[in-house]
């Protein structure tokens, strides 16, 4: 080996250990605090009336009972129709748009037609694509 790569070995040798020698209080200082005392900190400021207010709110809302118009609507949503099974089964890929513009330019059999330019959109894909039953491209409860 030549100097220069030991001396490279040794530079970097020295930088690892300079980097270890670094104290974790000079790095995250606790200001003398133990972690069950900051625990106990950040509870006793939601543990006041307002907290337990946005609490039981909170709570309640989770806990709220299930109407008969909820059911109806869950009901319908799993109803098997004809539509709903192909949709569900075999959905659609996606068919992404694609945009082109096309230049100011001549047409014509003597090239003396100006032709504006213009944007168009076509589809990526010819026909569409389906994907197979289990396997799909859209978030679930999405259609078309």
């Amino acid at each position: 080996m030549s100097r220069t790569m030991i001396a490279a070995l040794v530079l970097v040798g020295l930088g690892l250990l300079t980097g270890c020698a670094t104290s974790k209080d000079e790095l995250m200082p606790t200001n003398g605090m133990t972690m069950q005392e900051l625990w106990q900190q950040g509870s006793s400021m939601s543990a006041g009336d307002a907290g337990q207010q946005n609490i039981a709110a909170t709570r309640a809302t989770l806990r709220r009972p299930i109407t008969s118009a909820d059911m109806v609507e869950e009901q319908t949503r799993y109803t098997r129709e004809a539509a709903n099974e192909i949709h569900s089964q075999f959905s659609r890929l996606p068919n992404p748009d694609l945009v082109i513009y096309i230049y100011p330019h001549l047409a014509g059999r003597d090239q003396s037609v100006p032709v504006p330019g213009y944007s168009t959109v076509f589809p990526l894909y010819q026909k569409p694509h389906y994907a197979m039953p289990g396997e799909t491209a859209r978030p679930p409860g999405r259609t078309r």
